[in-house]
């Protein structure tokens, strides 16, 4: 007689092991060496007896509790020749294989003869079960002004429906479908090692509705959905940028069976300012100013997304310097935040000069206008000889 392996060496596991783990493995190993799967390898058949009989022990707390016991002898009771399912023990009535066989074959099982004992788990997938449509994304432009203070936005949709004139049936004059009588599925025999399962799949006749009609809807071509051109109206808040989404509730993918629609989501693409540069709710602004203006200072009006105001520019400004104006960047109603502004000065300098003004600039040169900037780096530049 053949000596047994272990139970948890036949499916690749860890004596350790949690119940999910084990089911794992079984599942794996099940479709690996189902004999419908592998015809033209001849241990499949033993394999898949084995890691069953291995299963069907510890995947039962009791069965694996004796088992992790006395071994073998401790579930040969139950488990030996001649016992359930008639192949080395494998008693296919204490657990459910539902799950498992619709990976393998791609449909839910129903009652079978399997080796003498009922039916297990993994019933057919209800077809006529309401089902919430798919959500849908667009995308809409905003002008730079349109996204900082807000808007409200008329646009044009196509939105699935059901039907109006056969509400949603796709047909007139039901009849219950002569295919499936009724019940939406269709049921099939596939005979395995395991003995014979009754596979059940969507009727194709009535396609899983249990009926069918004497005229085709002619409005909607027999699917019960039709697309209609929608006008809608949203209200976009004040702070909006780009890459922002917001939801319009059931204006999405039509359900199915009654359920109902998807939502659709609008993400925003917000163009440039020619002036006014955005940094999430900040706002930045470029300012010229003379080159008099920069050395003596001066104070200057500037605009902000709220009208101008005075900005005083201190003397000595260079290039690059920078003034914060709080609370004169965007007033963000979508996040609840409100930015600053800042101002960036740039000195220009003339390229061309009147005669008077070139002789303004030559006196101005005679006179000491060296800095502690100016100074090091000639010194600098004296000493790099």
């Amino acid at each position: 007689m053949a000596t047994q392996r272990d139970y948890y060496e036949v499916l690749g596991v860890d004596k350790n092991a949690s119940d999910a783990e084990i089911k794992s493995a079984f599942r794996k190993l099940a479709k690996k060496y189902h004999p419908d799967l592998n015809k033209d390898n001849p241990d499949a058949a033993e394999k898949f007896k084995e890691i069953g009989e291995a299963y069907s022990v510890l995947s039962d707390p009791n069965k694996k509790q004796m088992y992790d016991q006395y071994g073998h002898a401790g579930v040969s009771g139950a488990s030996g020749p001649g016992g359930a399912g008639g192949f080395g023990g494998f008693d296919a009535s204490s657990f459910d294989f539902g799950d498992i066989f619709d990976s393998i074959f791609g449909g839910g099982f129903s009652d079978s003869g399997f080796g003498g004992f009922s039916s297990f788990g993994g019933g057919s997938r209800g077809s006529n079960r309401q089902t919430r449509g798919s959500d849908v994304l667009m995308q809409m432009q905003l002008d730079f002004e349109e996204a900082v203070y807000g808007c409200e936005k008329k646009f044009t949709l196509d939105v699935t429906e059901d039907c109006d004139s056969c509400g949603g049936e796709g047909g007139h004059d039901a009849k219950t479908c002569s295919t499936c009588h009724g019940a939406g599925t269709i049921t099939q025999q596939q005979q395995t090692i395991l003995g014979s399962f009754l596979s059940k799949t969507t009727c194709p006749d009535c396609h899983g509705k249990g009926k069918t009609f004497k005229k085709k809807c002619s409005d909607c071509n027999g699917t019960g959905k039709v697309t209609k051109k929608k006008k809608l109206t949203i209200n976009i808040p004040a702070g909006i940028q780009t890459g922002d989404r917001q939801r319009v509730s059931g204006k999405g993918g039509a359900g199915t069976n009654g359920g109902p629609n998807g939502d659709l989501y609008i993400e925003f693409i917000v163009g440039e300012h020619e002036y006014f540069v955005r940094d999430n709710d900040d706002i930045y602004l470029e300012v010229p100013i003379t080159l008099t203006e920069a050395i003596l200072g001066t104070k200057k009006e500037i605009p902000t997304l709220y009208g101008n105001v005075k900005l005083s520019i201190a003397p000595g400004t260079n290039s690059g310097d920078k003034q914060r104006i709080r609370g004169k960047g965007i007033d963000n109603s979508f996040r609840r935040h409100k930015g600053d502004m800042y101002v960036i000065f740039k000195v220009y300098t003339p390229k061309k000069l009147s005669r008077e003004q070139k002789q303004l600039i030559e006196k101005l040169s005679n006179t000491d206008l060296e800095t502690k900037e100016t100074e090091e780096f000639y010194k600098f530049t004296k000493n790099n000889k």
